[in-house]
């Protein structure tokens, strides 16, 4: 699809494959597709399934994941009432509007600290919804936006990380929708403390071709989630991804970080479905 913002970048990451891999995969796992479990009984099962990390908790969890020798490799967003008061920092309201910046700022600031305090070194955050705003001057207002916390990101050490999101089946009109614009926003902000959140679930429904994707763009990735497609299930042979040569992709790139399951579990034994995840990524 050739899109206008497509037009403001110039130039591209090359890929250059490594011989061999140096390092296994680090497992994660989200927190609110077991919302159901208890999240110290979580934090054990993630550690009997060589789990290192459980996404999208608080800095207020992160001493309990601690305590099972866990880290969280994703920390969760802050939101914030804003003046007509909508929740912001949301997936539908967030960084493209440039109304919400000074609720924004002054919800994520003290938040940032709070991260960095308890040993988080990811924090999410979302483009916003476009409802009725062209791509480059949402573009624009995010990078206007986001640059405004960039200071304290890159003091504490911190990764700021927009996620990347399908607007064709869950989340109706959301601006960050493809890889080409997240990486130009990158460009924009200009700071290697700025990254994206490539989903695999949410881009193989936007725009497929993955591995040749992350070869690509990897160093504007700084986590990689997981889940079946259709459906957002077990990434088993029920779906049409085959996660061990994505896997096997992602490994070759030189990333050491984490990469997350965020599927919904089906058949009633989550568990057991986690622990095939687990073991399908392992390679």
């Amino acid at each position: 699809m050739d899109r206008a913002w497509k037009l403001i970048r110039s130039g591209c990451n090359r890929f250059v494959p490594s011989n061999h891999m140096t390092h296994p995969i680090n497992h994660s796992v989200c927190r609110w597709c077991y919302a159901e479990i208890p999240l110290d009984r979580l934090c054990a099962e993630a550690v009997r399934l060589g789990i290192g990390s459980i996404d999208l908790v608080t800095p207020a969890d992160l001493p309990l994941l601690q305590s099972y020798g866990l880290t969280c490799a994703m920390l969760t967003n802050p939101t914030a009432i804003a003046p007509d008061e909508q929740t912001v920092g949301t997936i539908e309201r967030a960084w493209n509007r440039p109304e919400y910046h000074e609720c924004l700022v002054r919800a994520y600031l003290p938040y940032l600290e709070l991260a960095a305090a308890a040993g988080a070194k990811n924090v999410i955050c979302f483009s916003g919804n476009r409802a009725g705003l062209d791509d480059i001057a949402g573009m624009k207002n995010c990078a206007a936006g986001i640059s405004r916390l960039l200071p304290t990101v890159e003091r504490l050490g911190l990764t700021l990380t927009m996620e990347l999101l399908n607007s064709k089946v869950d989340h109706p009109d959301y601006m960050c929708d493809h890889s080409e614009w997240g990486v130009a926003l990158c460009d924009q902000i200009g700071s290697d403390h700025f990254k994206l959140l490539y989903d695999i679930y949410h881009m193989q429904i936007m725009e497929g071709d993955v591995i040749a994707t992350i070869r690509k763009y990897h160093t504007y990735f700084s986590h990689y989630h997981t889940a079946g497609v259709p459906g957002r299930n077990e990434i088993d042979d029920t779906q049409e991804l085959n996660y061990p040569a994505i896997i096997r992709a992602i490994l070759e790139t030189g990333y050491q970080g984490y990469v997350a399951q965020e599927f919904r579990p089906t058949g009633g034994q989550p568990l057991a479905s986690l622990k095939q995840a687990i073991e399908i990524c392992s390679v």
